[in-house]
C-alpha cells in the first residue's frame, strides 16, 4: 500500500509484549495537537508520519506498545518541525477552480479555458452548453460562473474509472501478477491499495498525474500482491518493473499537495 505524507521510521528492537489480535487500534489522540495512534500487525517498525493535512499519524508495530510510541514522537519533535516547514513550502492547488486557474492535468499544470461552442448546425458561437478544456481535453459545465472544481473532479474521476484499471489490467498482463479486481475510489489518504485476496484500489487523481507516477503506483500494487510488505524484495521486484520508481517516489514528494495528498 501505499500512502502520502512524510514518514521517519523506527525499527523495533527486542521482544515485547503481544497485543490483543487486532488489525488495527486507533488510539487517542494527543488534545494540543492532531495525533493518531494506529497499531498494525503488518508494521515492523515504529513509524511517524505527517500527513498533508497536518495530522500526525504514528504507527505501533505488533510488539510495540502505546508508551513507546509517545517517547518515539517526543524524541523526534526536531523532524516533525522540519517537516512542517517542508510540507508549508510545497506548492498547493487552489481551493477555487475559475476560468484562468492552473490545475494539474495529465502530469502538468495546465490553465482551464473557455472551449469554443458549436450550435446543431455547425455555426461557431451559437448558444450551448458552455465547457472547459484543459489542454485537448474538453469538459462540459452547469456554468462558467462560480466554482468549478466540483464539476471538473467529478469528469476526471469518471475518466479514471475507465482508464485506471484499463492500465491496471494491461501492467498485470504484462508482469504475469494475478488480479480478481481493481476498483477506483476517493482515497484521501493514499494513491493506492490491494489485498490479499488479487483486489486492487486506486485512487482517482492518479488521471492527473504524469504516466510514470501513474505506472509507478499500479506496479507498486501488482507488486504487493507478491509481497505483502515493505522489505527489501519488495522493492527489488518493484525496481525490477519499475525501474524509474524513485523519480515517481520523488514527484509525488513535490506535487502530491497538488491533488490534495
Amino acid at each position: 500500500m501505499l500512502a502520502h505524507g512524510q514518514q521517519i521510521l523506527l525499527p523495533i528492537l527486542g521482544p515485547s509484549p503481544v497485543p490483543p489480535a487486532l488489525e488495527r487500534i486507533v488510539l487517542p489522540a494527543e488534545p494540543e495537537e492532531r495525533i493518531v495512534f494506529e497499531r498494525s500487525f503488518r508494521s515492523l517498525s515504529y513509524r511517524l508520519t505527517l500527513r498533508r493535512d497536518g495530522t500526525v499519524a504514528v504507527t505501533i508495530p505488533l510488539r510495540g506498545s502505546e508508551r513507546e510510541a509517545r517517547r518515539f514522537v517526543a524524541e523526534n519533535r526536531e523532524w516533525l518541525e522540519r517537516a512542517r516547514l517542508r510540507q508549508s513550502r510545497r506548492p498547493r492547488a487552489a481551493e477555487i477552480w475559475t476560468v484562468g486557474t492552473h490545475v494539474l492535468w495529465r502530469g502538468q499544470m495546465t490553465e482551464i479555458r473557455v472551449a469554443a461552442t458549436m450550435d446543431p448546425f455547425g455555426l461557431p458561437g451559437a448558444p450551448a452548453r458552455p465547457k472547459v478544456c484543459l489542454g485537448a481535453d474538453v469538459f462540459r459545465v452547469a456554468t462558467l460562473d462560480g466554482d468549478l472544481r466540483p464539476t471538473l473532479e467529478a469528469h476526471f474521476a469518471r475518466r479514471a474509472k475507465i482508464e485506471l484499471p484499463a492500465r491496471a489490467w494491461e501492467l498485470a498482463a504484462v508482469t504475469g501478477v494475478e488480479v480478481k479486481l481493481v476498483s477506483v475510489r476517493n482515497q484521501r489518504s493514499r494513491w493506492g491499495s490491494c489485498s490479499e485476496r488479487g483486489t486492487i484500489s486506486l485512487n482517482w487523481r492518479l488521471v492527473q498525474t504524469p504516466d510514470l507516477v501513474r505506472d509507478y503506483i499500479i506496479y507498486h500494487e501488482l507488486m504487493h500482491l507478491r509481497e505483502m510488505n515493505h522489505s527489501e524484495r519488495f522493492w527489488a521486484r518493484v525496481e525490477e518493473v519499475c525501474p524509474e520508481w524513485r523519480e515517481a517516489e520523488r514527484w509525488i514528494k513535490r506535487n502530491g499537495a497538488l491533488v490534495g495528498l
